[in-house]
């Protein structure tokens, strides 16, 4: 059986938060790196101006994937916080 590797920065990002033992505040007040940010404003400008690779949409598809990961993660920690 082959795994896949998972290399996006952000898969990575998230995987070092979740490694950490975060708290749910943690949790609640992650964002990505800037260099992250910079390379998603990147993207969706390429990709509104239509001009994205097919390699570029599978990664602004991966960063879309990981924001709503961490959205739900966002929403059980403050569930966690409230409960």
């Amino acid at each position: 059986m082959t795994t896949r590797e998972v290399s996006h920065p952000l898969f990575d990002e998230i995987l070092d938060l979740l490694a950490s033992t975060p708290t749910p505040e943690n949790i609640i007040d992650y964002h990505p790196s800037e260099a992250l940010q910079s390379r998603l404003s990147d993207l969706l400008d390429r990709n509104r101006n239509g001009i994205l690779n097919v390699d570029e949409r599978a990664e602004l598809d991966e960063f879309s994937r990981m924001n709503h990961l961490m959205s739900m993660l966002k929403i059980r920690a403050r569930k966690r916080i409230a409960a």
